[in-house]
């Protein structure tokens, strides 16, 4: 208990580049995420097992950009027919991640 919570605050769990490309899966490209670039945010699929600071590390890490904040939710699986017989869709995780003012993330430029 003799760490303050600067210590721990400034502590930041170091990503290899390979586990930031398993944290972030696409960016999501919807009417709603693109209308979000006018607030400054952009939107992800990302791991069911991702916490918000490691996506925040993850999108800083690989686009260079300072992030503010990140917002998450998981949509659950849809129960539908296939060949007749009834299966379940696979959950997915967004997040929504709200950029510093003047910065953007283009996707049309490729990842290195």
């Amino acid at each position: 208990m003799s760490e303050t919570r600067k210590t721990v605050a400034k502590r930041k769990k170091q990503l290899s580049r390979e586990a930031m490309y398993d944290i972030i899966r696409a960016p999501l490209i919807t009417e709603k995420a693109t209308g979000l670039s006018e607030l400054n945010q952009v939107a992800f699929r990302v791991a069911l097992s991702a916490s918000k600071p490691e996506i925040k590390a993850a999108v800083e890490g690989l686009f260079g950009v300072k992030v503010l904040g990140v917002n998450t939710l998981v949509q659950k699986g849809k129960t539908r027919k296939f060949k007749g017989r009834p299966g379940v869709r696979s959950d997915v995780k967004k997040a929504f991640v709200k950029l510093e003012a003047g910065q953007s993330i283009d996707f049309t430029n490729v990842l290195a």
